[in-house]
């Protein structure tokens, strides 16, 4: 009834909301409205996680930075990658370094010629496939790879301690449940095999050239 007088006397209905000028505002309108305001507060959050996250990525590289300076050695983020690689993937094929590290096998073979000018790696024929290329560390290699690991892991845990037991429980999970969503998103963005061992060793984005 109370609808019914209001069309009679041109009144908003009770379902319906004025608008600025002073139209009445139909179900629909304030529904879109609602999903604007969605999706405004999700690209809030977005950015947030955002900012989060690259804040979190540029301290994972500013500890790998100082544990390499730890050692001494004239190396390069993306050569300690290399050699992160083959200390946790053991001796393989130069193809397959360069497909782990994410680049062509000429810059791969660039990088094991030069860690092999220091002594780092050794790269033998493979025996099964001679036209191929197998890389390893050298014993000084796999000494310097386990310091620089040991160091930045001493630097995590330092600050892992200073964390109240549920935020650090909550870390592992959620980040987890960051990089599951991605690769259902899309499977290129699944975290691989070969980043999980590389022992989140990465490089500097902003400096990427081996």
């Amino acid at each position: 009834m109370a609808n019914e007088e209001a069309m009679v006397s041109g009144e908003p209905m009770a379902d319906e909301q004025p608008t600025a000028n002073g139209e009445p505002m139909a179900n629909g309108e304030r529904l879109a409205d609602g999903d604007k305001a969605s999706e405004a507060a999700l690209d809030r959050e977005a950015e947030r996680i955002t900012v989060a996250v690259m804040a979190a990525s540029r301290l994972i590289v500013a500890l790998s930075a100082r544990a390499l300076a730890s050692v001494d050695a004239p190396l390069t983020l993306p050569q300690l990658r290399s050699l992160v690689a083959l200390h946790t993937c053991g001796p393989i094929k130069l193809a397959a370094m360069a497909a782990t590290l994410g680049v062509t096998s000429s810059t791969a073979l660039r990088m094991a010629e030069r860690l092999e000018a220091q002594g780092l790696t050794d790269r033998r024929v493979n025996p099964d496939n001679r036209r191929e290329v197998v890389l390893r560390l050298t014993p000084a290699g796999e000494e310097l790879v386990e310091r620089v690991l040991s160091h930045r892991r001493a630097e995590i845990r330092a600050l892992v301690e200073r964390l109240p037991a549920p935020e650090r429980a909550g870390l592992v999970p959620a980040l987890t449940a960051l990089t599951t969503a991605a690769g259902q998103l899309d499977p290129a963005l699944a975290a691989t095999t070969e980043a999980d061992r590389l022992t989140g060793m990465i490089d500097d984005p902003l400096n990427p050239t081996p």
